[in-house]
């Protein structure tokens, strides 16, 4: 395995058949939006390795059927206040509460200020790996193996659905509907660009998406939720609750994909990852792990 730097791992990518005389030639072609220039760089400072650490050259032959593996940069990256803190580490988990908007992986222009970087960095574990997403919007609970040998067990836990997960949201009040309650519905990619949406009832398709959902507390127009995934679909909570006309506040993407711009600090998506239960595959002991943050409505609704 190769290192992590500075906490980041190793991106990578396949060497196809094809007519490329060297690797910077290849690599040009592969990712059109880094110059030659750039590339050149990142070699010439070693960030350009082969399978066993060695650093390749621009002028290197091509040579098909094997990997390289790049360290990424992003250059002026956007320092981010947001910060998380550690509620649990023992030999096999890390635990940790994020905060609102902070990524927990890195990906396009979020390198360093990514959780999986900071915690790698501040405990010293380059093998951290994330067992579960949660969207940079959304605050809460996640779990990281410190072990990779144990990736695999906590994984599964996840794809047979053996993990519960409870969430707190924010949203409008609404005492036509009856909780609690159930929505089931079937998840598909919208033409929208970031969105899912639920698709037609169709006696074909069979449903992939199921939520519990609570009604906790009612502040004047709003009310507080708890809400509990049975199945683990992309921004599924967020779309259960714009499809009820419950839109979670701060939503941004749900029911109207809004543009984007900076992130609004003092209006975040009211959504929380507030526990994670599971019986551990390794220990067989009973885990759960509750988050110490709490949602608050806006002052508007309580007038």
């Amino acid at each position: 395995m190769l290192p992590t730097r500075d906490g980041v791992g190793p991106s990578q990518v396949a060497l196809p058949a094809g007519r490329w005389t060297c690797m910077l030639d290849f690599l040009v072609d592969r990712f059109p939006a880094i110059s030659a220039a750039e590339w050149s760089a990142r070699m010439a400072g070693g960030n350009v390795v082969d399978r066993a650490g060695s650093c390749v050259a621009p002028e290197q032959p091509y040579v098909p059927y094997g990997k390289l593996y790049y360290y990424r940069t992003v250059p002026d990256e956007v320092p981010n206040a947001a910060q998380a803190c550690v509620l649990f580490e023992d030999e096999l988990l890390v635990v940790a509460d994020k905060p609102h908007f902070l990524p927990v992986t890195p990906s396009g222009n979020y390198l360093q200020e990514t959780l999986l970087v900071r915690l790698r960095r501040q405990l010293g574990l380059d093998a951290l790996t994330p067992l579960h997403r949660l969207d940079r919007e959304t605050a809460g609970v996640v779990l990281f193996a410190k072990q990779p040998a144990t990736c695999a067990g906590y994984h599964a836990l996840f794809a047979d659905r053996a993990v519960v997960k409870s969430y707190q949201a924010i949203a409008p009040a609404n005492a036509l509907l009856q909780f609690p309650l159930t929505r089931t519905s079937t998840l598909v990619t919208s033409d929208q660009f970031m969105q899912m949406r639920e698709a037609p009832d169709d006696a074909s398709r069979k449903p992939n998406a199921r939520t519990e959902i609570e009604l906790m507390e009612m502040r004047g127009t709003q009310a507080r939720y708890r809400l509990r995934p049975l199945t683990g679909k992309r921004h599924q909570l967020r779309v259960h609750m714009a499809a009820l006309g419950l839109p979670i506040l701060g939503d941004r993407i749900y029911p109207t994909l809004m543009p984007q711009g900076g992130d609004k600090i003092d209006d975040p998506l009211r959504l929380l990852a507030e526990s994670i239960a599971f019986r551990d595959p390794v220990t067989g002991e009973n885990r759960r792990f509750s988050s110490r943050q709490q949602l608050h409505f806006p002052a508007a609704s309580l007038a």
